[in-house]
């Protein structure tokens, strides 16, 4: 049915005669995992739904070299290549809207309905930026479920253990400690970053650096909800756009702890609003949202991963 003048509650609340020029709007989620994506411009590539992307990952030399004798031969080795595959889909949402209430309302039809695509839009690519970094093969929990100084790596994308315990300062050392032993690389700042919902930090929040003592080109440096860094060099936000994952004893949820390249976002078309074509002589009018793109998760083997969720078995 879309937005229609005759039903108060789909567009007959839009015109009224003591009717407020203030627009407002519901509440929106924290999104964050989107903007921990690696963005890349896949638009000249004419690609298609259903169609495959691909990255290369190089290795490293698989004989190391070393100090050679005078007469000794300069020794030959090799590298080998791994391609990693995603697929890019269409993405898109629309509000059909009626002439009458285009004529008739108060508010700025068009302009309403383009906000709550575009809040739309980017709750529904959060999701599916999410689902990559879930497929993370490393996970990590407290030690049998409740140990305050100790964790478990699992490298097969599943804990074994339910997650009974709060993140405390303990843990999230020891999941860096993890991080570096298996050399994930730091972001350029030096640092690496987390994502979690505002209750997963409560126990060490107000342990974090402030935002002012540590990013030292004013305001441009700040991503959008970080709340502070850890003494182990991790940045931490907040995300409310994927829900509770409701965790038996719920006195913690899903955190992602991470390094740079993580997930792919391949953009062939990107987010746009589309107008549709009035048909019926005007009266039938619409706006939607549409996108043409991929996620993929950079690197799924466990020896490689860059992603550590903070994770439960129930």
């Amino acid at each position: 049915m879309g937005q229609v003048w005759n039903t108060n509650s789909a567009g007959g609340y839009m015109y009224s005669g003591e009717l407020s020029d203030v627009l407002r709007n519901s509440l929106q989620p924290m999104t964050r995992f989107l903007q921990h994506c690696d963005a890349e411009d896949f638009t000249d590539k004419g690609l298609n739904s259903g169609d495959a992307f691909q990255w290369n990952i190089y290795s490293d030399v698989g004989t190391q070299g070393g100090e050679l004798a005078e007469n000794e031969a300069m020794p030959e080795t090799s590298f080998t290549i791994t391609q990693g595959s995603g697929t890019v889909a269409e993405f898109g949402n629309s509000v059909p809207y009626s002439g009458m209430l285009d004529d008739m309302s108060k508010h700025p039809v068009k302009q309403i309905i383009h906000k709550a695509l575009k809040n739309d839009a980017v709750k529904a690519l959060e999701a599916s930026a999410h689902t990559q970094f879930a497929a993370t093969p490393l996970t990590v929990t407290p030690t049998s479920g409740n140990s305050a100084t100790a964790i478990t790596l699992e490298t097969t994308g599943t804990a074994t253990a339910t997650n009974a315990l709060a993140m405390n300062n303990t843990h999230v050392k020891l999941i860096v400690d993890q991080m570096k032993e298996r050399n994930i690389p730091i972001y350029s700042d030096g640092n690496y970053r987390c994502i979690g919902r505002p209750s997963t930090f409560r126990d060490f929040k107000d342990d974090l650096e402030a935002l002012h003592s540590y990013v030292g080109a004013g305001f441009q440096s700040i991503l959008n909800g970080e709340v502070g860094r850890s003494y182990e060099g991790v940045r931490f936000f907040e995300q409310t756009g994927v829900a509770s994952q409701g965790w038996s004893g719920a006195v913690s949820d899903q955190a992602f702890f991470f390094g740079e390249d993580t997930v792919i976002e391949a953009i062939a078309v990107p987010t746009e609003i589309r107008g549709k074509i009035p048909s019926d002589y005007g009266r039938d009018k619409g706006v939607a949202w549409y996108a043409l793109e991929g996620f993929a998760l950079v690197h799924s083997a466990a020896a490689q991963a860059r992603i550590v969720e903070w994770a439960s078995a129930a």
